[in-house]
């Protein structure tokens, strides 16, 4: 008897820890934490609440309810599209958007979207919007970074109208573009006859101006020229003479002239 009594009390006590652990597994599972840069969206017996679970510890009713996490921090998704520019020709373009879902918007993208928020609200948006603009613009305009950045600037306010219901559009990058390689040679078979034209217009105005550098220094030259001729008088040359006659270094030959004027020539001994 004492034995059926000691068998009976352990598997009360079995029973008791089991039935401890089940509660407190079972209460553990009706906790749901909700981190930073999160909203939870609770589902009831399939019914979605409406009101946003927000950061913090969240109680649920165990395999009645599950909480749902929907990321609200700032994402960037890459695209890469193949549009066709105004005349026709095949451009690919690379692209950045960066976005952020409206917190107070969760339970209702919840609802309505089915499969990723990006593959069913961004990209199809993405897609369409850059077609619509870069069939505006030659090809050759792509080359430009201002073009780049007017469409890149112009594709986020069309993004922004269009997706402002449910994300918030942070910013939008055109990161590359790939042009077809005929018009990529014109390019810059053009960019370098440009180059070309200007070097030989540097040159020339440089021809120029040393032209004119040469015309300024004969002119000079002939104005000198002219005042020392004009300097050259009788009175000058007498002068120079008699300084001749008296440093005493000098050998003097005259040679009789019409004018009575002696030439002299003077040589260092």
């Amino acid at each position: 008897m004492k034995e059926l009594n000691k068998i009976f009390q352990g598997a009360l006590s079995l029973g008791v820890s089991l039935l401890i652990i089940l509660v407190v597994a079972v209460a553990l599972l009706g906790v749901h934490i909700v981190p930073d840069g999160f909203v939870g969206v609770k589902q009831t017996l399939g019914n979605y609440n409406d009101l946003e679970l927000g950061t913090g510890v969240h109680l649920v009713v165990p395999f009645l309810s599950t909480v749902y996490q929907v990321d609200t921090r700032k994402i960037t998704i890459s695209e890469a599209v193949d549009v066709p520019s105004k005349e026709g020709l095949i451009i690919n373009l690379e692209m950045s958007v960066i976005y952020r879902v409206k917190s107070d918007r969760a339970s209702e993208i919840k609802q309505t979207v089915s499969g990723s928020i990006e593959d069913t609200l961004l990209v199809p948006y993405i897609r369409t919007g850059i077609r619509d603009l870069a069939s505006g613009y030659a090809a050759s305009a792509f080359y430009s970074q201002d073009t780049r950045k007017q469409i890149a600037d112009t594709l986020k306010v069309n993004l922004e109208t269009d997706l402002n219901e449910n994300l918030i559009v942070e910013d939008v990058l055109l990161r590359k573009v790939t042009l077809p390689a005929r018009v990529t040679q014109a390019i810059e078979d053009k960019l370098d006859a440009e180059q070309k034209s200007q070097k030989k217009e540097f040159e020339l105005v440089s021809a120029q101006k040393d032209a004119e550098i040469e015309v300024e220094r004969a002119k000079g030259i002939a104005e000198a020229n002219e005042i020392i001729a004009e300097s050259i008088t009788e009175g000058y040359l007498h002068y120079r003479f008699i300084e001749g006659l008296n440093d005493g270094n000098t050998e003097v030959i005259y040679v009789p002239t019409e004018t009575n004027l002696p030439i002299l020539e003077a040589r260092n001994k």
